[in-house]
C-alpha cells in the first residue's frame, strides 16, 4: 500500500503541519496612523516564538499599546516617539520624507498605515538612498533597491538580536525545533533517496540520476511531483 506524498499530507491542514499561532504574542507593528506625534514609554521586552528578534511592548500617552520589534540599545523605561515632528534617534518612528540619505531604519511599510513590512528579522537594517519629491529610494538588508511612497513609515535604527545566526547549531535535532516552531519544512530530503512506498521517484536500490522530474500541466496529483511545468530547465549557457 502506498501512502500521500509529503506535499499532499500538509495539504489537508493537519494539526501535525498546521502553525502553532495560538503561541504567539501579537503581530508586532507601528502605531496607529495619525497626523498627531505620540510619545511612548517602553514597558517591557518579550519573546514570541513567532519572531526572531526581541518584541517590545509600548505604551503611548494616549492608552495604546503596541507590540514593536526592538530596536538596539533600547532599555526598559526609554521614551520613543512616532510622528511627523519628533526626532530622528533609535527606536523613533517618522516618515520616510523626513529622515536624511544614508539613515539606517527597519520595519518599513509598504503602504502608509499598513505597520511595517520590510526589514523586520533580527539585526536587520534599511538605508535610504536617495529622496526625490514623489518616492524614496531604500537599500533593503538583501542589497536590493526599492522604492517606496514618501509617507511610510519606518522606525530609526538596527533591530537587536543580531547574533542569533552565530551560535552554532550543532546538530540536525536543533535545526529541526527551530523549523518546527514556524511550521517550516525540514529537513528537505531529495525525492530519488526515498523508499518506493514515499515518492514516485523513490526505489530500485539507488538513485536515478537520469529520471525526468519534469511533471505535466494536467498531472494527477499523486504524480505532481518535482518541477511543475517549468519554462526552462537545467543551466542557463550566455
Amino acid at each position: 500500500m502506498g501512502k500521500n506524498l509529503l506535499q499532499q499530507r500538509r495539504g489537508k491542514g493537519s494539526t501535525t503541519f498546521r502553525v502553532p499561532s495560538f503561541r504567539y504574542i501579537g503581530d508586532a507593528h507601528h502605531k496607529t496612523l495619525s497626523a498627531q506625534t505620540s510619545k511612548g514609554v517602553i514597558v517591557e521586552f518579550l519573546h514570541s516564538q513567532g519572531h526572531n528578534a526581541p518584541i517590545a511592548r509600548i505604551k503611548y500617552d494616549d492608552g495604546e499599546e503596541v507590540l514593536s520589534a526592538a530596536a538596539l540599545g533600547l532599555r526598559t523605561g526609554d521614551i520613543v516617539f512616532t510622528g511627523i515632528d519628533c526626532d530622528i534617534k533609535e527606536g523613533n518612528t517618522l516618515p520616510l520624507s523626513k529622515l536624511p540619505e544614508g539613515t539606517l531604519i527597519f520595519n518599513v511599510e509598504a503602504r502608509p498605515g499598513d505597520g511595517g513590512k520590510f526589514a523586520r528579522s533580527s539585526g536587520g537594517t534599511a538605508r535610504i538612498l536617495a529622496k526625490l519629491p514623489d518616492k524614496i529610494m531604500v537599500e533593503l538588508p538583501s542589497k536590493k533597491q526599492r522604492e517606496f511612497h514618501p509617507l511610510c513609515r519606518a522606525t530609526v535604527g538596527v533591530i537587536s538580536g543580531g547574533g542569533r545566526l552565530e551560535k552554532p547549531l550543532l546538530k540536525a535535532g536543533h535545526n529541526y525545533f527551530r523549523a518546527r516552531a514556524r511550521n517550516r519544512r525540514y529537513p528537505h530530503v531529495c525525492a530519488l533517496s526515498m523508499n518506493a512506498v514515499d515518492h514516485p521517484y523513490g526505489g530500485s536500490r539507488s538513485s536515478k540520476k537520469g529520471k525526468v522530474t519534469i511533471a505535466p500541466r494536467h498531472a494527477p496529483p499523486g504524480r505532481k511531483v518535482g518541477k511543475i511545468r517549468p519554462r526552462r530547465t537545467g543551466r542557463r549557457r550566455i
